[in-house]
C-alpha cells in the first residue's frame, strides 16, 4: 500500500509486479504481448514521417497535409494524424515573431520586469500606452440576432464614420484604468493626458510610466513637462516589444469585448460606449499579473535567436 500510494497507482498494480518477480525475477519484469493485430507501422515508418514532416514541404503548397503526406509515405490518413498527434506536430498552424534589435535591450527588459515584480515603496507604476485610430463602423446592413442552431450575423462591409483615439494608464497593482479620448494623436493630447493623470495620481506618490518609444513620447514639449514634474519617471519598452507592456493586454480586452462586433454610427456614439466599458471596468477591475522573471524572458529570445543563426536560411 506504501509503494501504491508513493507512485500513485493501484495497489493491484504492485501486487502483480511483485508476484511476477517473485515467480520468475527480472525475466518476469518484461511486458507479455498484448492481444489484438500485430503491429504494422514500425519505428522507422514513424521517424520516416517526422522527418518528411520536419525537413520537407510539397511542391505545390506551402505546408504539409494529411493527405499530401499519406500519400508521400503510402500510409493512410489517419496513421499520419495519429503520429502528428503524438508527437504535437502540426504543419497547418504557424505563429509570428519579432525580435527587437533595440541595443538597451537587456536593460530595458531588466527595468520594466523589475517595475513588475518589485514595484518601488510609495510609487505608482502605470503602464501607459495609446489605440489609436479606432474606428467608429456600422454595417451596411443590420445585424441579424442570433437564434437556436444560427449564430449572429453581419455583413462583411461598413460604412466608417470616423475615428478616435484612446489614451490609456493602466495601474499595475489593482488594475484600474485611467482613460481620456481625443480625435487627435499628437503630443499636445499625450500632455495633456499626462496632466490628467498628475490631478488623479495622490500628490505624495512617485509616479512610475511604462510606455513606449512612440515620438510624441520624446518631443522638447513633453520633456519640458517632465522636468516641470520631477515625480514623473518614465521607463521605455525596447522597440518592437510592446508586448511587455500590461496595458496591451487591457486593450486587448477592450477589443474583443466591445469594439470588435459593436456597431458605431457616429464617433461619439464609439467614445460613448468606450467611456461605460472603462467606468464599468473600474468598477470591478481586474489586474494582469505579470509571471515571467527576466531571466526567463531573455533565456527565451536567446532559444529564437540559437535557432535563427542555426536555420540555415
Amino acid at each position: 500500500m506504501e509503494v501504491s500510494r508513493r507512485l500513485r497507482v493501484a495497489p493491484d498494480t504492485v501486487r502483480t509486479w511483485r508476484r511476477r518477480f517473485i515467480e520468475h525475477g527480472l525475466d518476469g519484469l518484461g511486458d507479455e504481448p498484448r492481444p489484438g493485430v500485430p503491429r504494422k507501422i514500425t519505428d522507422a515508418d514513424v521517424e520516416r514521417v517526422i522527418v518528411k514532416t520536419l525537413e520537407s514541404t510539397p511542391k505545390n503548397a506551402t505546408h504539409l497535409s494529411t493527405r499530401s503526406m499519406a500519400a508521400a509515405t503510402g500510409m493512410s490518413q489517419s496513421t499520419v494524424s495519429r503520429i502528428w498527434r503524438a508527437f504535437a506536430l502540426a504543419p497547418h498552424r504557424s505563429q509570428t515573431f519579432k525580435l527587437s534589435t533595440d541595443p538597451l535591450f537587456i536593460d530595458k527588459v531588466r527595468d520594466v520586469v523589475g517595475l513588475y515584480l518589485d514595484p518601488p515603496e510609495k510609487a505608482l507604476v502605470l503602464c501607459v500606452d495609446e489605440k489609436s485610430q479606432i474606428q467608429a463602423l456600422d454595417r451596411s446592413q443590420p445585424v441579424l440576432p442570433m437564434m437556436p442552431g444560427v449564430p449572429e450575423r453581419r455583413s462583411h462591409d461598413y460604412v466608417r464614420a470616423g475615428t478616435t483615439t484612446l489614451f490609456a494608464a493602466l495601474e499595475v497593482a489593482t488594475g484600474k484604468v485611467i482613460g481620456s479620448l481625443h480625435r487627435r494623436h499628437r503630443a499636445a493630447e499625450f500632455k495633456k493626458f499626462l496632466t490628467k493623470l498628475d490631478r488623479e495620481v495622490p500628490p505624495d506618490l512617485q509616479v512610475h510610466l511604462i510606455l513606449d518609444n512612440y515620438a510624441t513620447h520624446k518631443t522638447p514639449d513633453i520633456k519640458k513637462w517632465l522636468l516641470a514634474h520631477p515625480r514623473f519617471h518614465l521607463h521605455f519598452t525596447p522597440t518592437s516589444a510592446s508586448w511587455l507592456n500590461l496595458v496591451e493586454r487591457w486593450f486587448a480586452e477592450l477589443t474583443q469585448k466591445k469594439l470588435k462586433r459593436g456597431v458605431h454610427r457616429s464617433v461619439q456614439a464609439l467614445e460613448r460606449d468606450i467611456r461605460t466599458w472603462l467606468t464599468d471596468w473600474n468598477d470591478q477591475p481586474r489586474p494582469f499579473i505579470w509571471t515571467k522573471t527576466a531571466d526567463e524572458i531573455l533565456d527565451k529570445v536567446a532559444t529564437y535567436c540559437h535557432r535563427i543563426s542555426d536555420s540555415g536560411h
